[in-house]
């Protein structure tokens, strides 16, 4: 096949800021339905408790520039399925580079701070250059801790963006970039009166505080807003509260998974709340087959990035490796894809903070993105449609960042 990464030729200022683009190219080919990302807030705020003893590290790749790969190898249920399925993208992302000049040093976390601080000082001990994961939030400041002793940065894959800082940047789906993606897709279309019911949970913490900023940077107002629990009493009173409402709303924010968002559904209509009368949105959450079959949901907009670029990664992952990737395996194929691509053209400041956050960014599977200073990172998303046979493109990711 056709070398799946191409370099788009930029402008080169004094800085080298705007040096670098790059797109990772790939055939279109069918899958199935994209799969819901592992969420890293869990309600004890702790990924899954490690299972077995830890793997064995491994090296993938001959090359002489050496990478870090830090992942829960060794952890139970799906922490340990997502960790391989990782480790085979990052594989498949080297082969299809053309093998670069890159070595990838597989190190297993156990799915915790001190066992991702070890396999960090590993990695560097044995020559890494750069760092990429841990996967979960809480073993993110124990690779960071090694790593900025030594002035190396890592690309992690957590979606709390609170681990993020100096040198340590979120190769992830943050809910803030969902958050401000939507809202500004509302407003643009002539929204300006918004409510929203959000869980009481971690995640719901973080599109809170997102959402309370976005609404009026958008020139919209917020004329009802409630959290929720595990308590049905407290939801359906703060159903009630959303109800009374709505008359008054032209856009409803419900950010929550697809079982949720079933009881979440029925105690509004439940209390009164006539939802073919307000356009319904919501996060990346929603990419879930029970949102599609879902009929108080039907027409509901949300933030996502655009499935094509995932359904042809994962017709050629099955092809290698005969079984369907995870929804994370993209965030291990595109951040080996850019160290490669970084290694060939940005010479020894090749993983640097100032090439790492060119303004102009990156494009990878699941499209644009570029990192922040403040390690977050911003994408360019799809706005999808929910309908009874799936999700489909109401209006497409952005092309480029508006620098």
């Amino acid at each position: 096949m056709a070398n799946p990464l191409m370099l788009l030729p930029q402008r080169v200022g004094a800085t080298r800021r705007a040096a670098l683009g790059l797109i990772l190219a790939a055939p279109a080919a069918g899958c199935a339905g994209v799969q819901s990302a592992i969420s890293n807030f869990t309600s004890s705020g702790q990924p899954p408790a490690p299972a077995g003893p830890p793997q064995q590290p491994t090296a993938v790749g001959t090359g002489s520039i050496r990478v870090g790969l830090i992942l829960p190898l060794s952890g139970g249920g799906n922490a340990g399925v997502a960790a391989q399925s990782m480790r085979n993208a990052a594989e498949l992302a080297l082969i299809e580079f053309q093998n670069p000049n890159v070595q990838l040093l597989v190190k297993d976390d156990a799915s915790s701070p001190q066992g991702a601080q070890q396999a960090a000082q590993q990695a560097i001990d044995e020559g890494a250059e750069i760092i990429l994961g841990p996967l979960f939030g809480v073993a993110v400041p124990g690779a960071a801790q090694a790593a900025r002793s030594r002035n190396i940065s890592v690309i992690a894959f957590s979606t709390d963006s609170s681990v993020a800082g100096r040198g340590v940047y979120l190769l992830s789906f943050l809910p803030e970039t969902d958050v401000d993606r939507i809202v500004a897709y509302a407003a643009s279309t002539g929204k300006r009166s918004f409510a929203a019911m959000l869980p009481e949970n971690a995640y719901g913490n973080v599109v809170e505080a997102a959402f309370k900023q976005a609404a009026p940077r958008r020139g919209a107002r917020i004329v009802a807003f409630e959290r929720y629990g595990a308590d049905r009493a407290q939801m359906q009173n703060s159903a009630r509260n959303i109800a009374q409402a709505l008359p008054q709303a032209d856009a409803l924010l419900l950010a929550d998974d697809g079982d949720a968002l079933a009881g979440l559904t029925d105690s509004l209509t439940g209390a009164g709340a006539n939802l073919r009368n307000v356009q319904l949105y919501g996060t990346g959450l929603w990419d879930n087959p029970r949102v599609f079959s879902n009929p108080a949901l039907q027409g509901g907009l949300y933030a996502a990035p655009d499935p094509a670029g995932f359904r042809a990664f994962a017709g050629r992952y099955r092809a290698k490796y005969g079984q369907d990737p995870v929804r994370t395996a993209t965030l291990a194929y595109d951040s080996v894809a850019l160290v490669a691509a970084l290694a060939k053209t940005q010479g020894p400041q090749r993983f640097s903070a100032e090439v790492l956050q060119n303004p102009s960014g990156f494009a990878g599977i699941d499209g644009l993105f570029r990192f922040k200073a403040d390690g977050t990172n911003e994408r360019g998303l799809a706005i999808m449609r929910v309908g009874t046979s799936g999700a489909q493109v109401a209006a497409a990711a952005p092309r480029s960042f508006g620098v």
